[in-house]
C-alpha cells in the first residue's frame, strides 16, 4: 500500500516528511533516564516526522552522547528540547546556595514531608548528601546554559525550549541553520517568543502531559494563530491520533506536537509501570501539580500527590523543589513505590490501550488524518464558500 501524503508548511520548514513532532520528554520515575532517548528520537524521525530529545535531565556530556546516538541511527532531522526557564533557584539563583540547598527549605515544609511519608506508611529515608543544584552552573548562568553550548558546537538541526524564551541564543542557533521553536501556554507569551524571532510557536494546552498551562487547546490555538501571524503555529495537549492532527491543522496550526502518544511507544525508555499506568488510564485520572518540579506539571494522579496538593506545603522555585522533595522521593523510591513516582501524561491517556512501535503510532496518526481529510469530510460535510 502507498503512504499516505499529508504535507504542510512545516514538513517544507524542517524538512521532514509528516507534521508530527514527538515532544521533548524528560526524566521520569526520578532517575535519570529520559523517555525521549535516542531510540525513540530515531525512531520517529525515521518514520517521516521529527523525534525530539527530551534533554533536560542530562550533563552536558550526556546529551552530546545521546545527539551523537540520534545521529547514528537516522540521517533524517531531529530535535533537542531544553528548558530556559526565567525564575530558575528563584531569588536564590542570584546569591550564595549553602552545600546542602536542603537548609534553605523551611522546617514547616520539612516536617510536612515527613509527615506525608508517614500517613503513606513509607519509613523515612533522607539522602545522606544533596548535591547543589547550582554546581553544574557557570557563575551567573541559566539553568541550561551549558547544554545549550552543546546544542550549538554539534549543531542540531532543531531546538525546542519547553519553557522560558531562547532569545539570548537565537542569533547563533540561525548562525547554524537551526530551526528554532517555543513552546507556550497563552498568547502573551506566544506574542514575546514571536517577536523574538523563533521560528515556530508551539502553543500547548493545559491538556498537556508534563509542565503544562491553564488554557485548553481548543481555544488557545486560534488564538494564537491570529495573534502571532505569520510566525506558524503547531498545536500541542490533547492530541494522539489523526483525529487531533485533522482538527490541528482546522484550528490554523501547522503540525502537531504529541508527547503522550508516544509515551507509551515501544522505544519509550520508561518502567513499565508508568506506561502500565497511562494504558489503564481514563480521561479524568491525571491531575496538575507542583509537586515534582516546582512548575505545574500534569501527571497521572497517585496518592503522593493527593497528600501533598491537600497539605497545602508551599512549592519552591524550579531547581529547589527537588531539595523539599528529595527525601521523601528516596523514601518512595526505597519502598520500591513506583506508583508513586512521576509519571507524567496527559489527558488523552484515556484514549491510549496499547503499547506498539513509534512508528505504527505516526503512520496511523497521518493515514487516520489524511482519511478525514480527503475522504470522510467530503463525504459528509457541504461547504461552498460564499
Amino acid at each position: 500500500m502507498a503512504r499516505p501524503v499529508l504535507r504542510t508548511p512545516l514538513c517544507h520548514l524542517l524538512g521532514i516528511e509528516y507534521p508530527v513532532i514527538s515532544a521533548g520528554m524528560g526524566p521520569v520515575g526520578g532517575g535519570a533516564r529520559a523517555v525521549a532517548l535516542a531510540e525513540l528520537t530515531a525512531a520517529v524521525s525515521n518514520a517521516g516526522g521529527l523525534g525530539v530529545i527530551g534533554g533536560a535531565g542530562f550533563s552536558p556530556d550526556r546529551l552530546r552522547e545521546e545527539i551523537a546516538k540520534v545521529r547514528s541511527m537516522t540521517d533524517r532531522p531531529f530535535g533537542v528540547d531544553l528548558l530556559l526557564p526565567s525564575n530558575f533557584l528563584g531569588g536564590a539563583a542570584s546569591g550564595e546556595i549553602p552545600r546542602d540547598p536542603r537548609d534553605l527549605i523551611p522546617d514547616s515544609s520539612k516536617a510536612g514531608m515527613r509527615k506525608i511519608a508517614g500517613d503513606l506508611g513509607i519509613e523515612w529515608k533522607p539522602i545522606e548528601q544533596v548535591s547543589n543544584p547550582m554546581a553544574n552552573r557557570r557563575q551567573g548562568g541559566g539553568m541550561s546554559d551549558d547544554q545549550m553550548e552543546v546544542v550549538i558546537e554539534e549543531r542540531v538541526p532543531v531546538f525546542a525550549a519547553g519553557l522560558g524564551t531562547p532569545a539570548p541564543w537565537l542569533d547563533r542557533l540561525h548562525a547554524n541553520g537551526t530551526k528554532v521553536l517555543s513552546l507556550v501556554g497563552n498568547t502573551k507569551n506566544a506574542k514575546r517568543v514571536a517577536a523574538a524571532g523563533v521560528d515556530v510557536v508551539v502553543a500547548q494546552g493545559t491538556e498537556a502531559g508534563g509542565h503544562t498551562g491553564r488554557v485548553a487547546t481548543m481555544a488557545l490555538i486560534p488564538q494564537v494563530v491570529d495573534a502571532i501571524s505569520p510566525t506558524p503555529v503547531v498545536a500541542a495537549g490533547g492530541i494522539a491520533d489523526g483525529r487531533g492532527l485533522a482538527a490541528a491543522l482546522a484550528l490554523g496550526a501547522i503540525g502537531v506536537w504529541c508527547g503522550t502518544a508516544f509515551l507509551v511507544a515501544d522505544e519509550a525508555n520508561q518502567p513499565d509501570t508508568q506506561k502500565q499506568r497511562i494504558l489503564a488510564a481514563t480521561d479524568e485520572d491525571t491531575r496538575i501539580t507542583k509537586l515534582y518540579s516546582g512548575k505545574t506539571m500534569r501527571n497521572i494522579t497517585n496518592p503522593l500527590i493527593e497528600a501533598w496538593e491537600a497539605a497545602n506545603i508551599p512549592a519552591m522555585p524550579m531547581g529547589l523543589q527537588g531539595a523539599l522533595t528529595g527525601d521523601l522521593l528516596n523514601s518512595v523510591r526505597a519502598a520500591g513505590r513506583d506508583d508513586l513516582m512521576m509519571n507524567a501524561a496527559g489527558q488523552i491517556s484515556g484514549l491510549l490501550t496499547k503499547s506498539r512501535p513509534a512508528a505504527e503510532i505516526l503512520n496511523d496518526m497521518v493515514a487516520q488524518a489524511a482519511d478525514i481529510l480527503a475522504r470522510r469530510l467530503p463525504a459528509i460535510v457541504t461547504a461552498i464558500p460564499g
